[in-house]
C-alpha cells in the first residue's frame, strides 16, 4: 500500500505554519510569544527583545529582469523592519545571509549590499552578523531583525476588543498594481528588445513594488499621541488575509467598508486600464507593508482626523463573521485570496 502523500498546497503556507507549531511547545522561561505572530517576543529583564525573519529566493518573491538589485536590498530590510513595526516595537539590529550563483559578480553583490546600508541608515539599525554560501538556482537572502518593545506597549495579533475600530495606515492595492505594470513591461520587452519600458506614469505604484518602507514613522506617532494598539498586524500577505488573521487570533469577528478603503488614485486609474478591480487589489494584492491595527473607541478622537490613519470598520462578536458592506451596501464575506506561496 502506498504512503499517503499530501501536497504542500492543500494546505497553503498558513495551514504549514499551523501544522509546525503544534509540533512545538515553548518551554523556556524567557520565550513569552512563538510562532503564531509577526515577531517572536522574548523576555530579557527590563523589556521584550522581538526577533522577525525573512527569506526572498529568486523567481518566488523577485525577478531581477526589473528589480535593481540596491531596491532589492533596501526592501528586504524593510520588510523585516515591518515586522518588528507590526509588534509596536523598534527595530535595533539586522543578520543577513545570502545565497549566490556565480553569475553575480562583487560589483552587483556591492549594489545589494548598498541598498542594505541605506535601509540601515534610514531604519537607525545595525547590520551585526551574517552569512555567505553559493547557492544553485538563483539570489537567496534571508534576514533576520532584531528589536525591542516595552514590555505594557506590545501588541500581538490577538488582542481585539469588541467594538474596537479597525485602522489602516497609506493605501492599499499598490504594490499588486506596480507589480502588474512591471510584469506587462517585461512581456513587452521581451517580444521586442528595442522598445523602453514606459514606466512614468506609473512612478508611485511602480516605487510601492520595488522600494517599500516599513511604517515606523507611524510607531512613532501612536506613541506620541498615547494611543496603545489593542491589536497589530502588516500587511504582507493582502488586507483581507491579515484580517483574518486577527479576527481568528482575538477570537472575535469584524465588519468593515469597502467606501473607507484608502485607494491612491494612480492605483485606481491603473486598476481600470488593466481590468483589475481596485478594491480587490487592496483586499488581496498583498506587499503594502502598511500597518493594520485597532483601537478602543475612547482614542477615535486622536486619530478621527489623521491624514494617512484610516478608520475602516470595527470589532464585533465572532459569531458575527467577517463581513465588508460593499459601495452596493451588499454584504460580503471576507476572504484571504492573497498568493498561496505552494500552488502548483
Amino acid at each position: 500500500m502506498a504512503e499517503k502523500r499530501t501536497e504542500l498546497s492543500e494546505l497553503g503556507e498558513f495551514g504549514l505554519i499551523d501544522r509546525i507549531s503544534q509540533k512545538f511547545k515553548i518551554e523556556g522561561k524567557t520565550s513569552v510569544k512563538g510562532i503564531g505572530d509577526d515577531a517572536a517576543v522574548i523576555d530579557n529583564g527590563e523589556s521584550y527583545t522581538l526577533v522577525a525573519t525573512d527569506m526572498l529566493l529568486e523567481g518566488i518573491h523577485f525577478d531581477l529582469s526589473y528589480m535593481p538589485l540596491a531596491h532589492l536590498g533596501y526592501k528586504a530590510v524593510a520588510v523585516n523592519v515591518s515586522d518588528i513595526a507590526s509588534m509596536n516595537g523598534t527595530p535595533t539590529q539586522i543578520t543577513v545571509n545570502i545565497g549566490l550563483s556565480n553569475r553575480f559578480s562583487i560589483e552587483a553583490v556591492d549594489a545589494l549590499y548598498e541598498g542594505i546600508r541605506m535601509a540601515c541608515d534610514n531604519y537607525k539599525i545595525d547590520l551585526v552578523g551574517g552569512d555567505t554560501t553559493s547557492s544553485a538556482s538563483g539570489l537567496v537572502i534571508s534576514i533576520t531583525a532584531i528589536g525591542i518593545v516595552d514590555k505594557n506597549k506590545v501588541a500581538y495579533r490577538g488582542g481585539a476588543n469588541l467594538n474596537d475600530i479597525v485602522c489602516v495606515t497609506g493605501d492599499l492595492g499598490g504594490a499588486y498594481m506596480g507589480l502588474q505594470v512591471l510584469e506587462r513591461e517585461k512581456q513587452v520587452f521581451m517580444a521586442n528588445p528595442d522598445m523602453q519600458p514606459q514606466l512614468e506614469k506609473y512612478d508611485y505604484i511602480v516605487q510601492r513594488q520595488l522600494k517599500p518602507e516599513a511604517r515606523m514613522d507611524i510607531i512613532h506617532e501612536l506613541k506620541e499621541l498615547n494611543i496603545q494598539p489593542t491589536a497589530m498586524i502588516d500587511i504582507s500577505d493582502g488586507l483581507g488575509s491579515e484580517l483574518l488573521h486577527i479576527a481568528r487570533a482575538s477570537g472575535k469577528g469584524l465588519q468593515i467598508y469597502e467606501d473607507k478603503l484608502p485607494v491612491d488614485k494612480q492605483t485606481y486609474d491603473t486598476g481600470y486600464e488593466m481590468k483589475i478591480d481596485a478594491t480587490t487589489a487592496a483586499i488581496n494584492g498583498g506587499e503594502d507593508y502598511e500597518l493594520l491595527f485597532t483601537i478602543s473607541q475612547e482614542d477615535f478622537e486622536k486619530v478621527k482626523n489623521h491624514a494617512d490613519i484610516h478608520l475602516i470598520g470595527y470589532i464585533h462578536e465572532a459569531s458575527k463573521g467577517n463581513k465588508m458592506i460593499t459601495k452596493g451596501e451588499n454584504i460580503v464575506d471576507i476572504t484571504a485570496q492573497g498568493w498561496n506561496h505552494y500552488k502548483g
